[in-house]
C-alpha cells in the first residue's frame, strides 16, 4: 500500500510540473458544461450564465426555478417534497438573478422558499420551511423520521441580503431587503429591511438608515 501511494505521489508531482491548475481547469471545462446542461434540465426553469459546481443531493427539481447569473457551490443539497394533503399545494423553491449559494449548503422545502436577486449565501447554510412533526406529545413516541412533515410558513429572503457562513434560517421567516445575517446565526423571527442581525436566536444589532 505504501509503495502504491509513493508511485501515485510521484506521478501526481510529475503531472503538476507538466500541467498547472489553470490548464487543469481548462481540461475540466467540457465536463462542467455537460454537468450544467444535465442538471439544469431537472429544474422547472433555469436562466442563463449560471455556474453549478455540483450537488450531493437534488430532489424535486421540477419545483425549483433559478434565475440568471447564479453560482451554486460544491456538495450542495436541495430537497423539495410534495406532501400529500398539504394545504398550500405545490411546493416552490426559487432564486432570482445574480445570487450565490455556498458549498455544502442545504435547503429543504415543502411549502415555499423564495430567494431574491443579488443574495449572497455563505458556506454550510441551512434553510428550511418545515420540520418532522409539531411539538405535540402524541407525536413524540413515533420515530422522528416517521412524523408528518409540517410547515409553519414560507421562507422569504428579499433582494441583496448577505447571509454568513453556517447560518440556520427556520420556517416562517422573512429577511428584509439589504440585510446582513452574521455567521452562525439562527434566524427564527422576521428581520426588518436594512438590518444587521446575529446570534442564536438572531437579533437585530444594528439598523441602517439612508444616512449610514
Amino acid at each position: 500500500m505504501d509503495f502504491a501511494r509513493k508511485i501515485i505521489r510521484y506521478f501526481a508531482r510529475f503531472a503538476h510540473l507538466c500541467i498547472n491548475l489553470r490548464t487543469l481547469d481548462a481540461l475540466k471545462a467540457p465536463f462542467k458544461v455537460f454537468y450544467y446542461e444535465w442538471v439544469s434540465a431537472e429544474f422547472k426553469s433555469c436562466g442563463t450564465h449560471n455556474y453549478l459546481e455540483g450537488f450531493s443531493r437534488l430532489l424535486g427539481g421540477k419545483y425549483i426555478s433559478i434565475g440568471s447569473g447564479m453560482y451554486v457551490g460544491k456538495r450542495v443539497v436541495w430537497e423539495v417534497y410534495k406532501v400529500e394533503g398539504f394545504p398550500d399545494g405545490t411546493p416552490s423553491l426559487s432564486f432570482g438573478d445574480n445570487s450565490s449559494f455556498g458549498d455544502e449548503g442545504h435547503i429543504t422545502c415543502i411549502n415555499k422558499v423564495q430567494i431574491g436577486n443579488g443574495v449572497r449565501i455563505g458556506r454550510k447554510v441551512f434553510i428550511t420551511d418545515n420540520a418532522h412533526g409539531a411539538s405535540e406529545r402524541k407525536l413524540l413516541d413515533m420515530p422522528a423520521i416517521k412524523r408528518p412533515l409540517v410547515s409553519k410558513g414560507p421562507v422569504i429572503i428579499e433582494d441583496n441580503v448577505w447571509i454568513g457562513e453556517m447560518t440556520c434560517i427556520m420556517p416562517g421567516v422573512t429577511i428584509g431587503r439589504g440585510s446582513i445575517i452574521g455567521a452562525n446565526a439562527v434566524v427564527t423571527h422576521n428581520i426588518p429591511p436594512y438590518s444587521v442581525a446575529a446570534g442564536n436566536p438572531a437579533k437585530v444589532v444594528k439598523q441602517l438608515d439612508d444616512n449610514q
